[in-house]
């Protein structure tokens, strides 16, 4: 694990804007002292970052994923801190710093995925056997592999997962990258029953569609469905939810909603809002969250300072929704 960075108190306010009468949330969050220490933490939530776009680029997609943890950070430490959400229940553990393969080379490129794989998982196993709740800002969505890893043998069973998503990343197990990490945790037993709620039927390949089909414990919901049928989302992803287990994974991949910066940046999806009433009004405890995808400035120059806002939106929501289970 030595590509963690452990944040400290120095760390985190400097990313503090103080305000007479105010209370931001990084004066109140937790920090990490051991891991021995970490069961007895009053916090329920810990929070990591894995900035890097290196699954991405294995993807042949358009670099940009690293950018979105740093500013997204920023943006929650500076939302109040309050009696609907406060700060002393989430821990800011910190962050993955990587460093790029010396050759921009797919498989170069896949081979730095694997070893990301290998310092992330026991990373998240270690806060699961501590008795918390993982929420990940990414990075590609290469990194759910690895975060399934972790849980599935962390509370020592697979896992099921609902991830919303433009896209099903089942793509073939021939070299990580970012689209087939829920096809490697499958393959590898971390992974049970899969729920993808928003595939665009325009971006899924034919073998994906038929790999969907032809797997009873994968259930979908298309983008395109939602959009000639006149029931809300939530009465939608019901049956979805239904058929998961206790405890499943919430995996939330930014390019389905429209108009947010990310690597499948996207004109047609899920509204902001949209999301936001999913996690509000969910009563399904997850084991984690993971939001990924998402980006401040892509490598071609396209940049939007509203990734972090909505990213910070996304995760303050999971925290208030599970509060109110716990209730």
């Amino acid at each position: 694990m030595e590509a963690l960075k452990i944040y400290g108190k120095a760390e985190i306010s400097t990313l503090i804007h103080q305000r007479e009468g105010e209370v931001k949330l990084g004066t109140q969050v937790q920090i990490f002292s051991s891991w021995k220490e970490l069961r007895d933490s009053p916090a329920t939530f810990v929070l990591l970052g894995i900035p890097e776009d290196i699954g991405v680029r294995a993807n042949h997609g358009i670099a940009g994923t690293a950018t979105a943890w740093a500013p997204a950070l920023k943006a929650l430490l500076n939302l109040q801190s309050t009696d609907f959400l406060p700060g002393n229940e989430l821990m800011v553990l910190g962050h993955f710093d990587f460093e790029d393969p010396a050759k921009n080379q797919i498989q170069n490129l896949e081979n730095a995925v694997t070893q990301i794989d290998e310092q992330v998982y026991p990373v998240i196993q270690k806060i699961i056997e501590a008795g918390k709740t993982p929420i990940v800002i990414g990075g590609g969505h290469n990194n759910a592999y690895p975060i399934l890893k972790g849980c599935a043998k962390g509370l020592k069973k697979a896992m099921d997962v609902l991830n919303i998503d433009a896209h099903a990343d089942l793509r073939p197990t021939h070299g990580r990258h970012s689209g087939n990490g829920f096809s490697y945790a499958i393959q590898q037993g971390f992974l049970e029953h899969y729920a993808i709620f928003g595939l665009h039927q325009n971006y899924n390949n034919r073998a994906i569609l038929v790999e969907i089909e032809n797997n009873p414990k994968i259930n979908t919901v298309f983008f395109d469905d939602l959009l000639k049928q006149e029931i809300t989302h939530q009465e939608a992803l019901s049956p979805l939810l239904a058929g998961l287990n206790n405890e499943p994974g919430l995996e939330i991949d930014l390019d389905c909603i429209e108009n947010v910066l990310s690597s499948a940046f996207t004109p047609s999806g899920f509204q902001i809002n949209d999301i936001r009433r999913i996690i509000l009004q969910s009563r399904k405890k997850f084991a984690y969250m993971h939001v990924c995808e998402g980006a401040s400035q892509m490598a071609d120059g396209r940049a939007s300072a509203a990734t972090a806002k909505t990213i910070a939106y996304l995760v303050s929501d999971f925290i208030k929704a599970q509060r109110e289970i716990k209730k």
